[in-house]
């Protein structure tokens, strides 16, 4: 099949209009031409739930192992850039302390006390922009904690993140990076190698410098900073702002805590953090309506996947009581599952639990509306929130 004018709902789609409001675009795609030829996009686009599903299973059809990858253009090779044997050699030693056990052991008191430190400063205002004043900082918090970097402050590892993520989502967006990427990870693997010549610290990365090298330390310390970082602060946001826009599903919530990981997964599942994942193909191959020739580009849709109607009934609908909701992809799926997913799900837990604890009456800021945005990542730019102050 052709992929000029065989898909005209594909060649109508622009990255504008998916990094703005791509489900109304994702649905008709999702329905019509699941696999879709994009121009914009140079590259097919996946949004039905099976098909992203066979591409992320399938690591030796579709591989992220290729140079146009725009993590790796940015951070070197790494366990999110290759596949098979070297995709294994470097994440296995970054595996242990992200097991569920080991997470809350290793990480739940800190959290809590982050949470609880970044609430009490807020406590008093009555009114803040939460996505920088506090999800932004847990995240860094415990991301800086989870490698053992020393020597950093959380502003300094935050300000590297910025210019990385940006330089990572022009690249995916088919622009040139500027300079602030590179020169960000420069200062990052700068300060990864001083941790790892620090072989008195107690560190993640030290631990691993044992069976990689320093620059493959380095690249891999990177990937785990912004996906850790980005990962979290966009589930904390996004929660957050699902569930002040639906008020019966957070009375539902403070009603019977329990029900927040539902909250957190359905959120997961409207809005992932990562919009999407690319791989690259190995061989020509037919995937659903489309025949993929060697060295086409195979965007998954994570987005679209997520509201597959044929998984998920009345896929719009915000509920907190899905029964099905962990069948989000948002962390996504294969041998490039994210790492620190129970990390990022007890971070959110912890964190949207204590706000809504301890902000009376927590409610959006009218004033200021926000949605989330973005081709690559997605979360709304700004969360303004009130709340009533103690008296």
């Amino acid at each position: 099949m052709s992929t000029v004018g065989a898909f005209p709902l594909g060649s109508a789609t622009t990255l504008a209009e998916l990094a703005r409001d791509p489900h109304p675009r994702l649905a008709l795609l999702r329905a019509q031409e699941p696999v879709s030829w994009l121009p914009e996009l140079g590259g097919w686009l996946v949004t039905r739930r099976d098909l992203a599903l066979s591409v992320m299973r399938d690591a030796t059809t579709f591989t992220v192992d290729d140079p146009r990858f725009s993590t790796a253009q940015v951070v070197g090779p790494s366990m999110l850039s290759l596949d098979g044997a070297q995709h294994t050699r470097h994440r296995e030693p970054f595996t242990a302390p992200f097991r569920p056990r080991e997470v809350h052991d290793g990480f739940a008191s800190f959290i809590e006390r982050e949470t609880d430190r970044l609430i009490t400063a807020l406590e008093p205002t009555g009114a803040v922009e939460l996505r920088r004043t506090f999800a932004g900082p847990l995240a860094v918090a415990v991301v800086t904690k989870a490698l053992g970097l020393v020597g950093t402050t959380a502003d300094t590892v935050l300000s590297w993140y910025d210019a990385i993520v940006q330089s990572v989502s022009d690249i995916t967006a088919g622009h040139t990076a500027g300079r602030a990427g590179a020169a960000a990870y420069a200062r990052l693997r700068a300060a990864v190698e001083a941790t790892v010549a620090d072989r008195d610290a107690a560190s993640l990365l030290v631990s691993a410098a044992g069976q990689l090298t320093a620059p493959e330390v380095a690249s891999n310390a990177a990937v785990l900073m912004f996906g850790g970082i980005e990962t979290t602060e966009a589930m904390i946001t996004n929660a957050l702002l699902h569930l002040l826009l639906h008020p019966d599903q957070l009375a539902l919530v403070r009603a019977d805590f329990g029900l927040l990981d539902g909250a957190i997964e359905e959120s997961l599942r409207l809005e992932p953090g990562a919009a999407v994942v690319d791989r690259y193909a190995t061989r020509d191959t037919v995937l659903g309506p489309a025949t993929v020739r060697q060295g086409h580009l195979v965007t998954v849709s994570l987005t679209g996947a997520n509201r597959d109607p044929a998984v998920f009934p009345d896929p719009d609908r915000f509920d907190v009581r899905r029964e099905n909701a962990r069948l989000q992809l948002a962390f996504a799926h294969g041998p490039h599952y994210c790492l620190a997913a129970h990390l990022a799900r007890l971070e959110t837990r912890i964190a949207l639990k204590g706000l809504l604890e301890r902000l009376p009456r927590l409610r959006l800021d009218a004033n200021h509306p926000t949605t989330p945005r973005g081709l690559v990542f997605r979360k709304p730019p700004t969360l303004q929130v009130l709340w009533d102050r103690p008296s």
